[in-house]
């Protein structure tokens, strides 16, 4: 059964949806935030998967208990992002940078 937290969905939904190029869509039925046509974040379950540099990835993953590897329904950890698992929806604030490096990363990806 797809479940996602929907408070974590209205917290996210004005968080990133005044930056000019993140909009709305689905993946795997899940809300989710797309920088062009690539999807840059996506609420899964209980958390937040956020695609980042592999090198951030690396980094968040050894230095923050909140952040385990992105592996949606079963699949293999995907290198270029993370999932982060937060109880408080409003504690997604201190991720706020985490989310503008993917909108950023995602921008320089579409560019070259």
């Amino acid at each position: 059964m797809i479940n996602y937290n929907s408070e974590h969905k209205v917290f996210l939904d004005k968080l990133l949806l005044d930056y000019p190029h993140v909009r709305p869509g689905k993946m795997f039925g899940f809300p989710a935030y797309y920088v062009g046509k690539k999807l840059a974040i996506c609420l899964f379950e209980q958390g937040v998967g956020v695609k980042l540099p592999e090198q951030s990835v690396t980094k968040l993953l050894e230095t923050d208990n909140n952040i385990v590897p992105f592996q949606p329904m079963g699949k293999p950890k995907m290198r270029e992002w993370v999932h982060i698992n937060l109880n408080n929806t409003e504690d997604y604030i201190h991720y706020k940078a985490v989310f503008e490096e993917s909108i950023r990363y995602l921008l320089e990806v579409q560019v070259k």
